[in-house]
């Protein structure tokens, strides 16, 4: 059992090696150099704002604006009727200076009433404002409510209940109805889909692997026949080593796939001991190999598929090995909490890594500086089951040349 801040010392390995990076298990190597803030002009804030506000607040905030336009044409047309309504009822005179004296007091009457109708206008307005707010955010949510269940519908579906979990809006022809019966239909394909991509791993499970453990047994028990040649079993054994290879790349595809699926295992998992038998499972292929292993496992509590979370970190600790110096390699572990999350770290030593060429590294069948299947040291899957099983458990995969040599890959799982 390895413990906690032990070195796993291969054969003959020497330490001549740099120190492995420090600090909490949460390296990402050296953060990327952050440019100057651009200054933003205050009418490139102004048109940024309604890309910055919801869709509920939109609607409630375009009810308010059209009722206060309403509201203010509203008031203009009272505002000229009353002028015309007080001319219409005025009683006029015969008499020149007395029509000149009623003239100047219909005038001000109408300015009084007009001044009066204002002032109690805008504070009315302003209480109706804030009702045609409230009213609008009912009006806007009430609206949503369709949208609100195709949210929760979506956030619901996983792969083991698509066949029976659909949104079946109910309610008149309309647009979101329309929506939400093509989302259906959508939900009804991608269920096809994955029928579809299930048969074809249970049949390529057998298929694939069956010729081939066949054509395994077959070369093995020819080359225990005394009457074979030398040539005979060297070419036996070469055959052997190409079988075992198919068999890896096969195997390697299937994780591969099931992996991108639905987790159909979810329990509490202490990261620690996953890495601990990981690197149990590693340390003789590292040992052959020349390569230290350097171990800091602290508690990490993840909920999750334990089988696959413990293929990744072997993954990790096999590619830190295989892509390592050709003597007195090293390989460091970290296993830890951090913001809330387990964090496995692996850095190791090796040959400098060019930063524009790390995230291709995660893609399949992609290596250092081979784009296909044409080294002995794997099939080019590692990295890629890596992703697709942090991916599944809801983290995140990254990696960073380290400096001095190598890689660091930090893997993020949600806390328990």
């Amino acid at each position: 059992m390895i413990r906690p801040h032990t070195e796993v010392l291969a054969p003959g390995g020497r330490d001549r090696q740099p120190p492995p990076p420090t600090g909490p298990p949460a390296w990402d190597g050296p953060p990327p150099p952050h440019p100057a803030p651009l200054k933003v002009s205050a009418r490139e804030r102004m048109r940024q704002l309604p890309h910055q506000v919801s869709i509920r607040w939109r609607l409630t905030l375009t009810y308010a604006a059209l009722f206060f336009v309403a509201a203010l044409a509203l008031l203009l047309v009272i505002y000229v009727i009353v002028g015309w309504a007080i001319e219409a009822a005025w009683i006029g005179s015969y008499n020149p200076e007395v029509q000149e004296v009623l003239t100047k007091l219909q005038d001000a009457a109408i300015d009084a009433a007009r001044a009066e109708l204002v002032r109690r206008s805008v504070m009315v307005l302003i209480g109706m404002g804030l009702i045609a707010m409230i009213l609008g955010y009912v009006v806007a949510d009430r609206a949503l409510k369709p949208v609100a269940k195709m949210t929760a519908t979506a956030r619901k579906l996983s792969e083991s209940n698509l066949a029976h979990q659909r949104i079946d809006l109910k309610g008149p022809d309309d647009e979101l109805k329309e929506l939400a019966d093509t989302f259906d239909e959508m939900l009804t394909r991608l269920n096809l889909a994955f029928d579809s991509q299930r048969r074809f791993v249970a049949n390529a499970s057998h298929e694939l692997r069956t010729p081939l453990t066949i054509n395994r047994t077959v070369l093995e028990i020819a080359l225990t026949d005394p009457e074979a040649s030398q040539d005979l079993k060297a070419l036996g054994r070469t055959l052997l080593e190409v079988n075992a290879r198919n068999e890896k790349l096969i195997e390697g595809l299937l994780l591969l796939a099931r992996s991108e699926r639905e987790l159909a295992v979810r329990k509490p998992v202490d990261v620690k001991d996953v890495a601990a038998t990981a690197v149990e499972q590693v340390l003789p292929f590292a040992e052959e190999h020349g390569v230290t292993i350097t171990t800091d496992l602290a508690r990490a509590g993840t909920v999750g598929d334990p089988v696959l979370l413990e293929r990744s970190v072997s993954n990790l600790l096999e590619n830190a090995v295989k892509y390592n110096l050709p003597e007195s390699g090293k390989v460091w572990i970290q296993v830890g909490m951090s913001d809330g999350g387990a964090v496995v770290q692996v850095a190791n030593t090796g040959q400098h890594v060019p930063a524009y060429e790390v995230n291709s590294l995660f893609e399949p069948f992609r290596r250092l500086h081979a784009d296909r299947v044409d080294s002995a040291k794997g099939a080019g899957l590692g990295l890629s089951i890596v992703r697709a099983v942090v991916q599944a458990h809801g983290g995140s995969v990254t990696a960073a040349p380290r400096e001095g040599g190598g890689l660091v890959v930090t893997v993020r799982l949600p806390g328990r």
